[in-house]
């Protein structure tokens, strides 16, 4: 037996059934876009832990960066004696994402962490208890995230959920189109939200709208332009606060700092996680500081909310992003990555849909060329076999159909485009024998 089938097979001994395992792939190492498993294989790898590596694995920086401040202070709890890092990465932040006039910053160990504490924020901001979210969301698995959260398959037996909130379809176009035109399709969007308000819950008693602007385990289904704006401008003119989730999305993921700024608006609160700390625990939550200022000493907090070292860790990753630039890296990976793809779509019929903002990208693998009729089983047979040929990539959509690519931003080109032959050539494989079937 190879190493890392002993060690899958230690896995499956210890660790609950409910945790989930992507793929078949272990890992002893990593460099930039590049992991080492138990055996030595090298994959290339499109996953990036979930969109956290956009700055690669193990960036030399923010190795750094731990090692040092691990020598000086790991933990005091910041409400107990206060610290420079956590401090300084606020004010970065700050500076990174301006909210408002003025704005206001508060740490967490993780993306639903952040979650949680927004819509705390936006309730006791608002006085107001609703809260506003999507079909295909996905923002967590605390009992807030999940009840915010649309895949059902992520909740089984875990209810009673968080009351007081509303679900809304996402404004997906390749789905829900009924033969209109893209602007038609958003002004019968953005009547439906109102009239949502109308005849399901009050505006009055709405405290936050929950967004992210392109789905990340929903399937990288991208919100229009022209419909965000308008609801940024229909929640302003209700009082009610809107929340744009980029634990995915930012970090240069989608070619700039955060996905917002492809939008032209600045939402009330934002909560990030993910990238902005290279695989070190560290999250945030940003708003307009008179939003943020609303809340009662207490209720925010947390013993490890802003650990020195995933500070530490998230200033050197930030710093590093800048001296590398990463939104141009994300530019070119997405441009790369979003060809190839539109030429696989004609030459593969599989492929339903392409979509995605930067350098988050995916394609959908659907049945007779029908978006209602999604083809899970090639795409897990698909994810099996670029494992096999040293592919790391992982799915993602409500019906586990959609191949997406989050490799760290700073591959180089000759891996990417090894890794996205790997990925066509084992899906005419494929689709070639399926046919022949």
């Amino acid at each position: 037996m190879k190493k890392s089938e002993k060690l899958i097979a230690r896995r499956n001994a210890i660790v609950p059934e409910g945790m989930g395992m992507f793929s078949p792939v272990t890992a002893v190492s990593a460099k930039g876009a590049m992991l080492i498993d138990a055996d030595g294989k090298e994959f290339i790898d499109f996953a990036g832990g979930i969109g956290v590596l956009n700055a690669g694995h193990c960036p030399k920086p923010v190795v750094d960066a731990i090692i040092q401040q691990s020598r000086k202070l790991i933990h005091t709890c910041f409400p107990v004696a206060v610290y420079e890092p956590y401090v300084a990465l606020c004010e970065q932040l700050a500076l990174l994402f301006p909210h408002g006039k003025s704005t206001k910053v508060m740490l967490t160990n993780s993306g639903v962490e952040a979650v949680e504490n927004a819509v705390k924020i936006a309730r006791q901001a608002t006085g107001r208890q609703g809260i506003i979210c999507f079909t295909g969301a996905f923002h967590g698995r605390t009992l807030m995230g999940m009840t915010l959260t649309s895949k059902t398959g992520y909740k089984i037996g875990c209810g009673p959920f968080a009351p007081e909130v509303y679900r809304l379809p996402f404004p997906d176009y390749y789905k829900r189109n009924d033969g209109l035109s893209r602007e038609e399709f958003i002004k019968r969007e953005l009547a439906d939200f109102e009239h949502f308000l109308n005849h399901s819950v009050d505006a009055s008693q709405v405290a936050a709208v929950i967004l992210e602007l392109v789905q990340g385990e929903g399937g990288f289904n991208v919100a229009p332009k022209e419909y965000v704006q308008n609801l940024a401008r229909i929640c302003k003119s209700k009082g009610i606060l809107l929340i744009i989730d980029e634990v995915q999305t930012g970090f240069g993921r989608t070619g700039k700092w955060a996905a917002y700024e492809h939008y032209d608006i600045v939402p009330d609160i934002s909560t990030w996680a993910k990238s902005m700390g290279s695989g070190m625990p560290v999250g945030a939550v940003i708003g307009r500081a008179e939003v943020m200022d609303k809340t009662t000493k207490g209720t925010l907090g947390g013993t490890y909310l802003g650990n020195p070292v995933a500070c530490a860790a998230s200033l050197a990753t930030i710093q590093y992003m800048k001296d590398i630039d990463i939104n141009s890296k994300a530019e070119k990976v997405g441009k790369t990555v979003m060809n190839f793809f539109r030429k696989l779509k004609r030459e593969c019929s599989a492929v339903g849909d392409v979509r995605g903002l930067g350098a988050m990208v995916a394609f959908e693998l659907v049945k007779d060329n029908d978006p209602n009729k999604p083809d899970a089983d090639l795409c897990k047979a698909l994810l099996q076999a670029c494992a096999n040929n040293g592919l790391l990539i992982i799915s993602a959509g409500i019906s586990g159909n959609v191949v997406r690519v989050l490799s760290p931003l700073v591959i180089s080109r000759s891996q990417l485009i090894k890794g996205l032959t790997i990925l066509r050539t084992e899906l005419v494989k494929l689709t070639t024998h399926k046919t022949r079937k």
